[in-house]
């Protein structure tokens, strides 16, 4: 998404020539959910100022109803005004930090957590960190009261065209909404399973990469609903078909340019890179919790349906967790297969970013290629090439996770605490229920 800087002053500038009459002052909760606090357009002077507060016990993950004064500090360049308009002027949001009320960033805020992630990047030498998402989405149809449906909006597959691909106009629409906003958009097509779409956007560095995907989910929804459709990111809403993935590109970025490439190296990738995937594997249990972190996600990881189930990389076939695109000079990357959109990509790039560092600076070295189709391979074929499975539920993510002292890290204390707690609750509550698959199978029989 092309970016441009903002002072204070270029925004009353904007404000008053837009007609901009109300302020989204946007932050996300440690569960990856977009929260705002929506002011009229006379408060800008306090918003520009860091003079906005809330009630942090309200939001989940946060803080105690006795600690829960907090302010917004409002990044000023992702000020942005949405192309929808409405009759009583246009609307602007601006995404914010939160802090503390002694002006300190919280360190419960998912956003203010990744900057100090790479903050720590730039202390081991590096520039950026870039990031690429291929997010995937599925679209419903909606019922008379604007509640969806699981009826599909199509038949369509892979790259169809219409008459089979019924969301073509919808997705024709979320693109041109999206480029207004400045996004340079890649690709657009129909994925593998009916209703089911991709947009890829093109990469940006870490932080603003992580508030572009959270701009577009609103981006998609907003527009679906238009359609009459409803937009999820939910990994897996119906069985029997494909999930939805949201595949991680990445590149690390150096004083002399991308550090994943060597000219000289083999089939051209640096010993950094490689250092930089064997992290990726190394911690890849652990980071199944946060790249994967609602029950429903694992439901998406099995064989069968394309989503990665086993640890091993490849240049190749598309079976592993990481693979190698053919690209090479600035576009060296990594693609990371198995995160889904139901991440907090402030929690999810953070980690990522500190297990490939951790291989970085311990030099590990990632096991030979595997380019062969896995999920064709034997146990035993699997065990003698080191192939680890990924945890199969979320409570197996978590336990991993918890061993997991470089992945905490990279949450700090307090999200680690605030994440484990709410997903312990989440499958706790998970575990209680009776499914209609268990009473189909059971009831009868015993």
């Amino acid at each position: 998404m092309a970016r441009r800087t903002y002072s204070a002053d270029d925004i009353r500038k904007s404000v008053e020539e837009e007609n901009v009459r109300f302020l989204r002052l946007m932050f996300t909760d440690i569960n990856g959910i977009i929260k705002n606090v929506e002011v009229p357009v006379s408060q800008l002077n306090k918003v520009l100022n860091n003079k906005i507060m809330m009630d942090g016990s309200s939001i989940d993950g946060f803080v105690r109803i006795e600690e829960s004064d907090m302010i917004l500090y409002p990044d000023l360049d992702t000020y942005l005004i949405f192309p929808w308009g409405n009759e009583h002027g246009k609307v602007a949001r601006i995404i914010c930090s939160v802090h503390n009320v002694d002006g300190t960033p919280f360190e419960g805020d998912p956003r203010n957590n990744l900057i100090r992630v790479l903050d720590e990047m730039r202390a081991d030498g590096f520039k950026s960190f870039n990031i690429g998402p291929e997010p995937e989405f599925f679209l419903f149809k909606m019922d008379e009261n604007g509640k969806p449906t699981l009826k599909l909006n199509d038949k369509g597959s892979y790259f169809d065209l219409a008459p089979l691909d019924m969301g073509e106009n919808c997705r024709r629409d979320i693109v041109l909404e999206l480029e207004k906003m400045g996004f340079e958009v890649e690709a657009s097509h129909h994925e593998v399973a009916p209703g089911q779409h991709e947009i890829d956007f093109k990469y940006a560095d870490a932080l603003h990469a992580a508030d572009n995907i959270q701009t577009f989910k609103l981006v998609v929804k907003t527009v679906a609903r238009k359609h009459g459709l409803y937009a999820t990111f939910m990994p897996k809403p119906l069985d029997g078909i494909n999930g939805s993935g949201m595949h991680i590109n990445m590149s690390l970025f150096g004083e002399d340019g991308n550090a994943f490439y060597d000219e000289q190296g083999e089939d051209h990738l640096s010993q950094t890179a490689m250092n930089f995937l064997a992290g990726l594997l190394d911690h890849a249990r652990a980071l199944t919790a946060i790249n994967n972190p609602i029950v429903n996600s694992y439901k998406r990881l099995v064989p069968g349906f394309e989503a990665p189930v086993y640890i091993a990389w490849s240049g190749h076939n598309r079976s592993p967790l990481v693979r190698v695109p053919a690209a090479r000079g600035l576009s060296t990357r990594l693609e990371l297969r198995s995160v889904d959109p139901s991440a907090n990509p402030y929690l999810a790039i953070a980690s990522v970013l500190k297990a490939g560092l951790d291989g970085v600076e311990t030099k590990l070295q990632p096991d030979e290629a595997v380019d062969r189709n896995i999920y064709r391979m034997q146990p035993s074929e699997r065990k003698a090439n080191h192939i680890q499975d990924l945890p199969s539920t979320l409570h197996n993510a978590l336990k991993a996770l918890d061993a997991d002292d470089v992945i905490k890290a990279a949450l700090g204390e307090h999200l680690y605490n605030s994440f484990k707690d709410s997903k312990t609750l989440e499958w706790n509550a998970y575990r209680q229920q009776v499914s209609e698959w268990e009473r189909e199978q059971y009831l009868e029989l015993y």
